[in-house]
């Protein structure tokens, strides 16, 4: 590696008569190479063979989304997870099941947001027992915000927690980096989120209808998904209501194109 580390250094003996013969056939080529040069003359060999994403943690990037209807909820996300500037997995599952009623949209490092919903889901079968009856999607909430402010300066994690219960249908709860928690009527997260606050605002409406709830997620995400370089791969949706989850997948060739029809 010393050898190699030599050869590279822009002053060394053995670049430069090589670059003075291959001058002499291909002009152009030294131009080029000594372009190259001047980027990474500063740059260590074992950062050349380390690039960012074999050492980067997983990240779930993303684009995540819920909003509530009468009788339920729609929850939606895209499928990419990054790692550095590299693409980790294409088909993340980014809805986490917490009850049969229950989900979360994860949202900062995968690690991290898995590990807090196996843990809420682990403290809500406990108190499922202990009651005798399903959970409340607020306490679920309680329990997020909970480990999130609680851990806030070790996690990353942002959580979208919606689902439906007995007392109060269809919720959504926005649980966003350093542990706040709110109830919304719809509620965005990721880094694809910033991109289309703007499209939220402007079209969304209270009282809509199922249908009109997938739609607008579809479209919301289709946009941040288009602009966001950490959001990609394809849509998961999934529907709760009184009578459990309904899952949808819509994939990339079939996601709206706007402008672009």
């Amino acid at each position: 590696m010393e050898i190699a580390h030599e050869f590279i250094q822009p002053d060394s003996p053995a670049l430069q008569c090589l670059l003075s013969a291959v001058h002499l056939s291909c002009p152009s080529f030294r131009v080029s190479f000594e372009s190259f040069m001047a980027c990474t003359m500063n740059t260590s060999i074992s950062d050349l063979l380390n690039p960012d994403w074999l050492t980067s943690e997983h990240s779930t990037g993303t684009s995540i989304m819920a909003v509530e209807f009468n009788g339920g909820v729609v929850i939606g996300a895209d499928s990419r997870t990054s790692t550095g500037a590299y693409v980790a997995n294409r088909v993340t599952d980014k809805l986490t099941k917490i009850t049969n009623h229950i989900y979360c949209c994860r949202s900062g490092s995968a690690a991290d947001t898995q590990a807090i919903a196996d843990i809420v889901n682990y403290h809500l079968e406990f108190h499922e027992v202990q009651l005798g009856e399903a959970p409340l999607v607020k306490t679920a909430a309680s329990v997020f915000q909970e480990l999130c402010y609680n851990y806030r300066d070790q996690l990353t994690a942002g959580i979208i927690c919606a689902g439906w219960d007995r007392r109060h249908g269809g919720q959504v709860f926005n649980i966003p980096l350093g542990g706040m928690c709110v109830r919304q009527s719809f509620a965005i997260g990721g880094s694809g989120s910033t991109y289309v606050f703007g499209f939220v605002d402007s079209n969304f409406k209270k009282d809509m209808t199922k249908d009109e709830c997938v739609e607008f997620v579809l479209k919301t995400l289709a946009l941040a998904m288009n602009r966001d370089g950490s959001s990609g791969g394809v849509v998961r949706l999934g529907i709760i209501t009184e009578d459990g989850i309904e899952r949808r997948t819509v994939l990339g060739n079939e996601l709206p194109r706007f402008y672009e029809d």
